[in-house]
Parts: C-alpha cells; sequence; structure tokens
C-alpha cells in the first residue's frame, strides 16, 4: 500500500519529531489515564441490565437490598455457649462501627429467638427440654447464687450430701464428674478444654447448635481490587479480640468475600507469572531480532501504544471492569506481533539494502497491506462483541479494538522512526530458516496428503465438539482451599444453609403463603418459607408447659443474691473441702462412677497445689459457658405468644418489603451443588413461578448469556472480517485461503478440549477472540505473501516473523497456565492449546491449500517476499 510506504517514509525523514511527538503524547495519555483512572470491581455490572432475568434480580435488590452484597460471618464454637459467646460480641462490635458497616443482622438470634426459641420446637420437645430443666434445678440453683468454681463446687458438694445421706449414688452424677474431671485434667496441663453446659443437662449438642451466623452489609469501595477488605479485616481483628478465641472457629463467606478473595487468588503468584512472561518476552525477542536496539524500538513503540489505548479506552468507557482491563494483556499479546513482523522483515530487507532507511521505507512497502488488513480483522474482531449483552466483554472488546488500531498506527510510524534514530547494525545474513527446507520440499510434493489429514482432523474435531461442555458453575472457577469457597461448600451440605436458595416474590403475604404452599410439594424442593413460616404451630400448649416450668424455676435461674467472685484462695479451698469427700465416696462403691470420682479428686488436689494459672484455665473453660447457660435459660422461660404483628420490624423487614411485596424462600433437596440437580430445582421452581430468582438461576442464565454472547460475537465477527477479506483480497479464493486455517484450528482446539477433559467456562472462554484475532493475523500474512509470489514458505523471514510473534503470544499467555485461581489457569492452558493449533494450521496447512503461488506480479507494492 503506497499510503503506507509515505507515512513510514515521511516518518524516517522526521524520525527525531516523530519519537518527540509519540512520547509527549504517551505522557499526556499516561497524565490523562493517572487522573481519571477509575476500576469496578462490581461483577453484578458485567452482565446488561436489560436481560429478563437481570431484571427480576435487580428488582429483588431494591425490595430486599439487606440481601445484597453481604458478609456472611459463619462462627463454630466448641460448645454452644462458646458459639453464641461469639457471634453476640462480634455482633455488638460491629454494629458499632458505623464507618464500615451499613447493617448487622443475626437471622439466627438475636432478643427475638432468644426468648422465643422453644416456641419453635415440636411440643414433645419442649416437654422434655423443661423436664430436663426441672431435673437440673438443685444443681442450678447452687450455680445461679456462684457462678464461678467455688459454686461449682459447692454444687457438687450438695450433690455429694444426697449420696452420703442414701438419698442418691454416685452414680447419679456420674455425668457431671466425668465433664467436669476432663476439663479439669486439661488445666493441670495448663490447657483450656472448653465444656457444654447444655451438652451436660441435655446431651450432646446437635451441629446446629455449635454453629451461629452474622449477616452483614459492609460499605464497599468498588474502586479497590478487593471492595470488601477493610470490613473483612475488623470482622477478623474482632473475632481475634474474643475472650474465647482458640474455641470459637470464624470464617467469613457471601458475595464479597467470594468476589475479593478471588482477586486475591488471582494475585497469588503474580510475582512468579511476571518474572516467567518478561524473561519468556525478551528471550524470545532477543532469539527473533538478535538486536538490542531492535528489542528496545519494539517495546517503546509497545508502551506508547499502550499508553494511547488506556486514555482512549478509559474516555471511550468511563470505568474499566474486571473483564475489560484485561485489554492491556491481548495489547501487549497481540499488538507485539506488529512490532515482530515489521522488525523480522526490516531484518530481511536490511540483508539485501545496506542503506537503513531504505531498509525501513521498503518495509513499509512490502508489511503495508498485511499489517493494515490484520489490524483491522483482529479489531473488526474485537468490535464484534458491542452488540452482546456480555457488558464485560462487550467493553473489552470496544477497549481491545481500539488497541489493536493504536498498536498498527505506532508500528507504522514510531517503531520506524526509532529504527531510523537507534540505527541498528547491518544484518550478515538472512533470517530465514534455511534448516526446513527439506520440510518445505515435503509439503510442497505431499499437498494432497496433507490436505487430507487437514479434512480428516477437521472432520473428527467437528464430530468431538459434541461432547464439549460448558461449565457454568462459577464455584468451579474458585480456588477451594480458600476460606470463602470452603465454608461456601460447607454449608452446601445442610438444604436450611444453602446458598442455593430461590426467591419467588408475591404481591402479597398471603399469595406468598399459597405459593409457598405448592412449591412445598414439589419433590425437589426441601422446604418453602415465607414470614408465616416463622409463627410457631401449637403455641398455647407450649406455652403452658413453659410458663410453669418458669413459675418453679424463676426463684432458682433469678436468686435475690448473687456472692461476689471468689479470689484464687477461695477457690483452691473449695478444691481442698471436695476433695476427701470425692475419695470418701468412692470407696463404698465401685465400677466407673467410683473410678471418675477418684480421678476428678485427683486434679483438684492437682489444681490445688499447682499454679494459679492453671486454675484460670478451669475458670475460662467452665465458668464462660456457664453464665451463658444460665442467661439463656431464664430467657427461654420467658416467651411471648408469636404472631405477624408482634415479629420485630427488622423480621418482618426480612420478607416482606415496604410496598407489601412478600418473599418465598425455596431451598433444595439436592445439596451437591451438582449443575445438573440445580437447573432440574430451578426447572421446577420455575413451573409455578417463571418470575423466580436466586443464586441457581442466575449462575444457569448468565452462562445461557455468556454462550450467547460469545455465539453471537462469533458469528459477527466471522462475517465481518470475511467481508473485510472480500473488500482486500478481492477474490473469493483467497479469503477462504485465509479463513479455513482458522476454522480448523478452532475445530481442533475445541477437540483439544474435549481429550483434555478441559471444559469451557466463564474465564478460559476469553481466549477464543484472542484466536481469532492471531489466527487471521497469520493467514493474511501468508495469503498477502502468497499472492506477491512467495513460496516455500517455511524458509522466509515470515515464518520466522509468525512461529516468534506465536512464542511471544506464548511466553506473555502462557504463563497463566502457573495461577493458582483455577479459572485463569485454564485460560492460560486453553490459550497455550489455541495457540498451538493455530501455529500448526498456518505453517503446514494454509501452504498446502495455497500451492504453487499465481503469476508474480508487477507492482513492487503488492510483493511480501522477494524471490
Amino acid at each position: 500500500m503506497q499510503l503506507i510506504e509515505r507515512i513510514v517514509a515521511f516518518c524516517c525523514r522526521n524520525a527525531l519529531a516523530v519519537v518527540a511527538g509519540s512520547l509527549l503524547l504517551a505522557v499526556a495519555a499516561g497524565w490523562y489515564t493517572a487522573d481519571n483512572f477509575a476500576m469496578n470491581s462490581n461483577s453484578a455490572t458485567l452482565i446488561s441490565p436489560d436481560t429478563d432475568w437481570r431484571k427480576r434480580e435487580i428488582r429483588f435488590d431494591a425490595l430486599f437490598p439487606q440481601h445484597t452484597n453481604l458478609i456472611l460471618v459463619v462462627i463454630d464454637g466448641k460448645t454452644p455457649e462458646l458459639a453464641e459467646a461469639a457471634a453476640a460480641a462480634i455482633t455488638q462490635t460491629l454494629s458499632a462501627d458505623k464507618a464500615h458497616f451499613i447493617s448487622v443482622n443475626r437471622p439466627d438470634g438475636g432478643e427475638f429467638f432468644d426468648h422465643n426459641g422453644l416456641l419453635f420446637l415440636p411440643t414433645a420437645e419442649v416437654k422434655s427440654t423443661t423436664a430436663q430443666l426441672f431435673q437440673a434445678q438443685p444443681f442450678l440453683g447452687a450455680l445461679a447464687a456462684d457462678p464461678s468454681l467455688r459454686g461449682v463446687m459447692d454444687s457438687l458438694s450438695a450433690a455429694l450430701m444426697g449420696v452420703e445421706q442414701g438419698q442418691a449414688s454416685l452414680a447419679d452424677i456420674d455425668k457431671p464428674m466425668q465433664v467436669f474431671g476432663a476439663s479439669l485434667a486439661a488445666a493441670t496441663k495448663g490447657q483450656t478444654q472448653y465444656m457444654s453446659w447444655r451438652g451436660m443437662i441435655s446431651g450432646a449438642p446437635r451441629p446446629e447448635e455449635l454453629r451461629r451466623f452474622i449477616e452483614v452489609r459492609p460499605r464497599l469501595d468498588f474502586q479497590a481490587l478487593e471492595p470488601g477488605a477493610a470490613a473483612s479485616k475488623v470482622i477478623r481483628d474482632a473475632a481475634k479480640a474474643l475472650p474465647g478465641a482458640d474455641g470459637v472457629r470464624v470464617r467469613l463467606t457471601g458475595d464479597v468475600p467470594l468476589a475479593d478473595e478471588e482477586f486475591g487468588t488471582l494475585a497469588d503468584r503474580a510475582e512468579l507469572m511476571v518474572g516467567a512472561m518478561l524473561a519468556g518476552v525478551l528471550l524470545t525477542l532477543w532469539l527473533a531480532l538478535r538486536s538490542f536496539k531492535i528489542i528496545f524500538a519494539i517495546l517503546v513503540t509497545l508502551f506508547v501504544g499502550l499508553a494511547w489505548t488506556m486514555a482512549i479506552g478509559l474516555w471511550s468507557v468511563g470505568v474499566f471492569n474486571i473483564i475489560s482491563i484485561a485489554f492491556i494483556a491481548l495489547f501487549v499479546g497481540l499488538g507485539v506481533d506488529f512490532g515482530i513482523q515489521f522488525s523480522v522483515r526490516y531484518r530481511c530487507e536490511r540483508f539485501h539494502q545496506p542503506n537503513l532507511a531504505k531498509a525501513v521505507i521498503h518495509t513499509g512497502r512490502n508489511m503495508g497491506m498485511p499489517l493494515a488488513l490484520a489490524a483491522l480483522a483482529t479489531a473488526v474482531g474485537f468490535f464484534s462483541f458491542l452488540p452482546t449483552n456480555y457488558t464485560g466483554v462487550a467493553e473489552l472488546g470496544l477497549v481491545a479494538g481500539v488497541g489493536m488500531v493504536m498498536a498498527f498506527v505506532t508500528a507504522i510510524t514510531l517503531l520506524p522512526a526509532l529504527l531510523v534514530l537507534l540505527k541498528p547494525g547491518s544484518e550478515a545474513r538472512d533470517v530465514g530458516f534455511e534448516s526446513l527446507a527439506r520440510v518445505d520440499h515435503y509439503m510442497q510434493g505431499h499437498r494432497r496428503t496433507v490436505l487430507r489429514v487437514a479434512v480428516l482432523a477437521g472432520l473428527i474435531s467437528l464430530g468431538l465438539t459434541w461432547f464439549l461442555r460448558f461449565d457454568s458453575n462459577p464455584l468451579d472457577l474458585r480456588s477451594p482451599s480458600v476460606e470463602s469457597v470452603s465454608t461456601l461448600f460447607d454449608l452446601m451440605g445442610n438444604p436450611q444453609t444453602s446458598p442455593n436458595g430461590i426467591d419467588v416474590l408475591a404481591p402479597s403475604l398471603a399469595e406468598a403463603d399459597r405459593i409457598a404452599a405448592r412449591l412445598s410439594k414439589l419433590p425437589e424442593v426441601a422446604m418453602a418459607l415465607t414470614l408465616s413460616s416463622f409463627v410457631p404451630e401449637d403455641q398455647t400448649a407450649k406455652l403452658a408447659v413453659i410458663t410453669d416450668a418458669n413459675t418453679v424455676l424463676d426463684s432458682t435461674l433469678n436468686p435475690f443474691e448473687v456472692k461476689p467472685a471468689p479470689t484464687d484462695a477461695d477457690v483452691v479451698a473449695s478444691f481442698r473441702a471436695i476433695t476427701p469427700r470425692l475419695v470418701a465416696a468412692a470407696a463404698k462403691t465401685s465400677g466407673a462412677p467410683a473410678d471418675h470420682a477418684r480421678q476428678l479428686a485427683a486434679n483438684l488436689t492437682a489444681l490445688a497445689d499447682g499454679p494459679a494459672a492453671n486454675r484460670a484455665h478451669a475458670e475460662a473453660a467452665m465458668i464462660a459457658g456457664l453464665k451463658i447457660l444460665l442467661a439463656q435459660t431464664s430467657n427461654i422461660l420467658s416467651p411471648q405468644a408469636v404472631s405477624l404483628s408482634t415479629m420485630p420490624a427488622a423480621m418482618r423487614a426480612e420478607w416482606v418489603a415496604n410496598n407489601g411485596t412478600a418473599r418465598v424462600q425455596v431451598l433444595p433437596r439436592d445439596t451437591s451443588n451438582d449443575p445438573e440437580k440445580l437447573a432440574q430445582f430451578s426447572a421446577a421452581v420455575r413451573t409455578i413461578a417463571p418470575a423466580a430468582t436466586g443464586a441457581p438461576i442466575s449462575i444457569r442464565e448468565s452462562g445461557n448469556t455468556i454462550v450467547r454472547a460469545f455465539a453471537w460475537a462469533g458469528l459477527l465477527s466471522f462475517i465481518a472480517i470475511t467481508f473485510l477479506l472480500i473488500i482486500f483480497l478481492k477474490r473469493a479464493r483467497d479469503v477462504i485461503l485465509t479463513l479455513a486455517p482458522l476454522v480448523l484450528a478452532g475445530l481442533l482446539t475445541l477437540a483439544s478440549c474435549v481429550v483434555l477433559g478441559l471444559p469451557l467456562n466463564f474465564a478460559n472462554i476469553i481466549a477464543l477472540p484472542l484466536l481469532l484475532g492471531i489466527g487471521v493475523a497469520f493467514n493474511i500474512y501468508f495469503v498477502v505473501a502468497w499472492r506477491a509470489g512467495a513460496h516455500h514458505f517455511l524458509q522466509t523471514a515470515l515464518t520466522r516473523a509468525v512461529i516468534f510473534s506465536a512464542a511471544t503470544t506464548a511466553s506473555g499467555f502462557g504463563t497463566l497456565w502457573l495461577s493458582s485461581h483455577p479459572g485463569t489457569a485454564s485460560m492460560g492452558e486453553l490459550l497455550m492449546i489455541s495457540l498451538g493449533w493455530t501455529l500448526v494450521t498456518t505453517l503446514f496447512v494454509s501452504p498446502a491449500l495455497m500451492g504453487p503461488p499465481p503469476p508474480r506480479r508487477e507492482q513492487a507494492h503488492e510483493k511480501l517476499i522477494d524471490d
């Protein structure tokens, strides 16, 4: 193209001005970027809000904002008392911090459940619980009057008195002796073994009694890579400050920690990946160009083009998202191709033309059309994402498309000017691959064999694509070792805590109750909840039982006088006082109770004789939980009748919006997190409630949206590139020669995914635009060269440029395979697979398809490689 040749010639004549002007523009672009850079890491904005399912999701979030952008604090205690104490303490701390938190809610606790918890149990279980409290009344009375180690010894002493007087046996107090003995034995060793008072009274606690939840809405900074990092740190600091921190495990999950930790995983091994990438790129550039000056010129060109692209992209989209920011990697991977193609061609021209400026101008003449066509085709491929609903990739397509134009512009302006100023040395020999002559001749002599193999491989690959799988589960892209993900998997094991619930909106609570009744009958549904689900059944009978228990136990649990806290000497005295009585009681009987009494006596003696620190361990293990048990027991014996009108406002707001719209929460029966089971669950719910929303539906619909976006963009880009090639190449055969190897490379890539068990997913599917860009560019170079009369391609400078361009791209993107983030690693793996097949089809299938070159043309500007 004569125009490009003239541009290159102008830049060579005015090299200093061009370089200075380019650098000044780069500095201005950098200043603009630094002053206006903004990053939105909110993944909810990656898909257009105009899709039907996103509209339903947005409506639900507007009605119930307390369910969006949550941190779910999961607290597991070694005892129920520790779990409750930790939940209460953390809730109090976070509620006071308005700078980091919008709201803090305990869905399974708080004053309402503290007082009315017994009403939610079956009537038989309420009677059983109160009976156990009656049985423990003497024990509880002494403890309530003196909630200390001294009080524990006094209560045990009262029980021993009954044994001594023959009113009871040692076996009747065997369980308390065992439980006390285990904690006190640990204390003698300087350890804290927390005991469960509830477990001692009513049996081993259920798993759900050891777990508490706190729902936290943090104030997020979406301009930060981890928007919720500050809030999460406050929560973790509060957990570390708990008095019994070693007895509880606090974990964070939910939308915010999942997103934050994903970004943290992405940053993991970053230094290794960047180091490997830079080393690989620089080594490849050196092997391709053998000149530090040329490499320096390419790098300067690359960074100037990147600065321009970033500024224009930022001006175009306003704010980068977590996908569009990936244009940097795409620009480097594809932009460096233009620099290598131009520079390798320059080396070839310099071998034949001693004059540096003329060699650069000849390079512009021969590389003008292929570079322009490759840049346009690649840009069109990226721009094809603009009409899709996948906003994140649409913006990536816009910025990356602009980047391809900028890379081309700098390759024909700044790069030639830099070469003239830097004056790299002359070339002593041709830069082609003479060693590949035999392969070249074999390829030319066995064209039909190569084409038969290519057709067969294409047909087999086409058949294998039927088995290609798209993994729409975003959790599979995350590292299962990070806390937020492992905690989420833990919660999935219980239908009541599964995050895979579906929400249905109804115009009123009455209608919500009717919908819930229908949904509950579905075999895929474990339960369907509304606000009415929190009105206990059979309240009259339960309240009568609890009121009777409170009448008897109130004075026991709330004594008029409570002893002051004992001194350490008082505790030691209580230990020494009861020890001989335990030994004496054991001497009068035999069996396990006697053994337990003697062991308890021995532990008490060791503690009395030991350091005060050991007694402090005993205090921590036993008394904190005792105080919580006493308070909880007093609370649960003072319930009030529960009705919709008496429920707390915050609880009502969880289920009924201000405008009266009611929420139905539907939980799955299957807790395996299997995508097919979730799809069945979603489909079943939507037969009754088509407008339902929630994680299973969002996962499925977002997967469909993304797949449709890539399919539509792929079709658009293929059509657009085809028309572009028709306009420039003018012959249908040449267009087919350009696109056929690309189609084959795509089929081979997808077939490789099937064979290797690598499913497409939300992350690695982004590799497909890169495959399209690189494949189109490489094949254009070969077709244009063939039109200009080139043959025996493997020996030429063009092959050198293509191979090392691919190697540079592999160095840049292949390092993603090293990532500890599964999604990023799969992206690197697919990129390497696609790049490998693109290179194979370009180097071997394209020459076989083209065959002998057409008659040589007279026009020098149409020639790319001289004979």
